[in-house]
C-alpha cells in the first residue's frame, strides 16, 4: 500500500506541474469550451481512439470504466504519455506551420477485490491556445485596422474509477472527476488614430463529471470473444461565472475605461452516449469500432449579441459525432523471438464539430494512426509495454482555415507483479 500511495502521489505532482502548458495552438479552439481531448492512452491513440469495448488484464483502458474488472489480481499498472505535433494551416493559398505537444496522462490501475479493479488518473478534458491577427475595415473613419486574436487555458480532470464484473459476461464501471480549470481569450483592435478597443472573456471552472460504463464479453469459442462495450455521461451545469471586459484606450491621453460584464452559474457539459462492438482472438488479433455522440446543440453559450450586450445565446453550438475503428495484431505470443510480441496496431477516425462559426458547420475532423506496441524486457517479465504511435489529422470546412496535424505519441505502459506472494521451501 505504501508503494501505491507513493507512486500515486508523484504522479499526481508530476501531472499537475505539467498542465501548465496547452496541448494545441489551434485558431478553432477559440470556440465553446475549446479543443475537445482524446480521452484515450497510449494503445488507445495508436488506434485513432477506438476502445469503448476493449478489456484485457493488462493494459489501462479510461475509455469505458467497466474494464478495470478485467485487471490481473497480482498486477500494477501505471500508464503515462506525452506527445508532440507539428500543424500547416491553410487559408486561400496562405501557409504557416507551428509546433505544440507537451504533456497527454498518467493512470493507475490495481485490483482491490474479486472481481473488483480501481484507476485513478488525470488527463485534459479540453485545450485553448492560439495566437493570430487580421484585419477589419472601419465604415466609420474608412480605414482598416488590425485585430489580435489571443487565448489560453483548458479544462483538466482527476479521476478516480472503478470496474465490477457482476456476472462472468458482463461488467459495470464508472469514472468521477474533479473538472477544474480556466480560460482566457481576448480581441483587440489598435489604430494610432482612435482608441484601443479591447474585449477579454474569462472564465474559471471548478466542478465535477460522472461517466458510467458497461462491458458484455461474450465467448463463441474458446479462444474468440465478442464485446460489447457502451458508455454514458450526464450533462450538467458547471456553476461558472464567465466575465467579459470591455477595455477602451485613448492613445493620445493613455486613459483608459473597462466596463464588465458577468453572468452567474452558467456554461454546461453535454449529455454524451458512446457504443462500441469488439472482437478478439486470444492474445494475437482484435478488432473493435465506437460511434459517440454529444448533445452540444441543447446548450447555451456567453456571446456578445447585436446590443453588444453580454448573455447567453442559443443556435451557437451543435451536436457531434465520432466513429472510430482500429485494429491490432501480435503476430506470436508463444514465440521467444522480440519481433513475434511487438503489437501492430491501426486505426481510423471521423468527428463533426460541435460548434458554428459565423452561422456555418465549424471543421470536419478525420485521423488515421499507425502503432507499434513494444515489450520491455527486464529480468522479471515483459510485461510493460512501449507505445509508440503517429498520427495524421485533417480539419476542415468551406471557406475557413484548414489544418493538417503530424502528431507523435509515446506512452509508458508499466505492469509489475506486485502482489505476488514468495514462497520458500
Amino acid at each position: 500500500m505504501n508503494r501505491i500511495l507513493c507512486c500515486l502521489a508523484l504522479m499526481a505532482m508530476s501531472a499537475m506541474g505539467a498542465y501548465a502548458q496547452s496541448g494545441t495552438n489551434s485558431p478553432y479552439s477559440q470556440y465553446g469550451l475549446g479543443d475537445m481531448s482524446d480521452q484515450g492512452v497510449g494503445f488507445n491513440k495508436a488506434m485513432s481512439g477506438v476502445g469503448l469495448a476493449f478489456r484485457k488484464g493488462n493494459e489501462v483502458n479510461p475509455l469505458n470504466p467497466a474494464s478495470y474488472s478485467s485487471v490481473d489480481s497480482l498486477s500494477m499498472i501505471f500508464d503515462a504519455g506525452l506527445s508532440g505535433q507539428i500543424t500547416n494551416y491553410d487559408e486561400n493559398g496562405k501557409t504557416m506551420s507551428a509546433k505544440g505537444g507537451g504533456f497527454d496522462y498518467v493512470t493507475g490501475l490495481f485490483r482491490v477485490f474479486k472481481n473488483v479493479g480501481v484507476n485513478v488518473g488525470i488527463m485534459p478534458f479540453s485545450n485553448i491556445g492560439y495566437s493570430y491577427s487580421s484585419s477589419t475595415k472601419l465604415s466609420e473613419v474608412n480605414t482598416t485596422v488590425p485585430v489580435k486574436y489571443e487565448g489560453n487555458g483548458g479544462l483538466h480532470q482527476l479521476f478516480l474509477g472503478a470496474g465490477w464484473k457482476v456476472l462472468k459476461p458482463l461488467s459495470l464501471g464508472f469514472n468521477i472527476a474533479y473538472l477544474w480549470g480556466e480560460y482566457d481569450r481576448s480581441v483587440t483592435s489598435t489604430n494610432t488614430s482612435i482608441n484601443v478597443l479591447s474585449r477579454q472573456y474569462s472564465a474559471s471552472i471548478n466542478s465535477w463529471k460522472l461517466d458510467v460504463g458497461l462491458q458484455y464479453d461474450q465467448p463463441i469459442s474458446k479462444t474468440d470473444f465478442i464485446t460489447l462495450g457502451a458508455t454514458f455521461t450526464p450533462g450538467h451545469n458547471l456553476k461558472a461565472d464567465p466575465e467579459c471586459k470591455v477595455i477602451s484606450r485613448n492613445t493620445s491621453i493613455g486613459k483608459s475605461d473597462t466596463t464588465s460584464y458577468v453572468i452567474n452559474d452558467v456554461l454546461d457539459i453535454p449529455t454524451s452516449w458512446g457504443v462500441g462492438l469488439a472482437y478478439r482472438h486470444g492474445a494475437i488479433f482484435r478488432i473493435g469500432a465506437d460511434l459517440q455522440l454529444q448533445k452540444w446543440g441543447s446548450l447555451s453559450y456567453p456571446a456578445v449579441n447585436e446590443n453588444n450586450d453580454y448573455v447567453m445565446k442559443s443556435g451557437l453550438l451543435k451536436d457531434s459525432y465520432k466513429l472510430n475503428a482500429g485494429a491490432e495484431w501480435m503476430p506470436n505470443p508463444m514465440s521467444r523471438k522480440l519481433l513475434a510480441h511487438v503489437r501492430y496496431r491501426i486505426g481510423a477516425g471521423y468527428s463533426t464539430p460541435y460548434y458554428y462559426i459565423n452561422g456555418q458547420d465549424g471543421p470536419k475532423d478525420f485521423h488515421v494512426s499507425l502503432g507499434l506496441g513494444i515489450p520491455i524486457m527486464n529480468v522479471y517479465n515483459n510485461r510493460s509495454i512501449l507505445n509508440i504511435s503517429a498520427q495524421w489529422q485533417r480539419r476542415s470546412a468551406d471557406h475557413l482555415i484548414t489544418e493538417n496535424t503530424f502528431r507523435i505519441n509515446i506512452g509508458l505502459t508499466f505492469n509489475e507483479r506486485w502482489f505476488a506472494k514468495w514462497k520458500i521451501e
